[in-house]
């Protein structure tokens, strides 16, 4: 249930103070962004299909590199000359770093791209709670919900994707060494900081466009033709 709170604050173009604004409770806000992204879902898989993506890559590389390391630290003669053979490096590559910063940042682009996407159409429904007295914290909270949500989605579906990509792999090349020496506390490390970034990057890339949204003068967001 909508409460209205006591904020005074000057209005621009009026002269007279406005002391009172619409503040939604948490449950509403996000019941109001589950129904935006049921709406708007092809669009919005459009952007969790691309952090699946990027934390898939993420988490088979830490994984893969939990596997070899593994290996490695075995010390398994034979495992060894495998593992000179696929040209491992203890640490990693810097090419599979720099190819994990790419795929991130370009993640990131995308998600800010479909976020500014989906600021424009909604111009009018901001602008509506915005005459209605929703407060900017509102709006923002709003974006971010929803971006939450989508993150923890993909960035799920992400890690475990990449993760079971990398232990089947790991067992093409060197059979079930590659889980036989694959300590269980470092999958778990790598999942959750798949995981992590993932979420991270949801957030940052839907800071701008809801700063956007939050900012935005009713009667300029009523004004625009749809």
């Amino acid at each position: 249930m909508a409460q209205k709170k006591r904020i005074p604050f000057q209005d621009p173009d009026s002269e007279t103070d406005i002391v009172a604004q619409v503040v939604l409770p948490f449950d509403k806000s996000l019941e109001i962004s589950i129904k935006s992204i049921k709406s708007r879902f092809l669009r919005n898989m459009v952007t969790v299909t691309s952090l699946i993506l990027a934390v898939s890559f993420l988490a088979y590389i830490l994984i893969g590199s939990d596997i070899t390391n593994g290996i490695y630290g075995s010390g398994q003669p034979d495992l060894m000359k495998m593992l000179e053979k696929s040209g491992y490096q203890v640490g990693g590559s810097a090419k599979e770093r720099w190819i994990v910063i790419l795929s991130l940042l370009v993640c990131t682009v995308g998600i800010i791209n479909a976020q500014l996407m989906a600021v424009t159409e909604r111009f009018r429904e901001i602008g509506t709670m915005k005459c209605l007295g929703a407060l900017d914290s509102f709006v923002l909270r709003l974006f971010v919900l929803e971006a939450s949500m989508q993150g923890v989605v993909g960035s799920l579906l992400g890690a475990l994707a990449g993760g079971v990509i990398a232990i089947l792999l790991g067992m093409l090349r060197f059979g079930f060494d590659a889980i036989k020496f694959l300590p269980l506390s470092d999958i778990g490390i790598s999942v959750l900081y798949s995981i992590g970034v993932g979420f991270g990057l949801s957030l940052v890339g839907v800071f701008y466009p809801a700063l956007i949204a939050a900012k935005m003068r009713p009667i300029e967001a009523m004004r625009v033709e749809e």
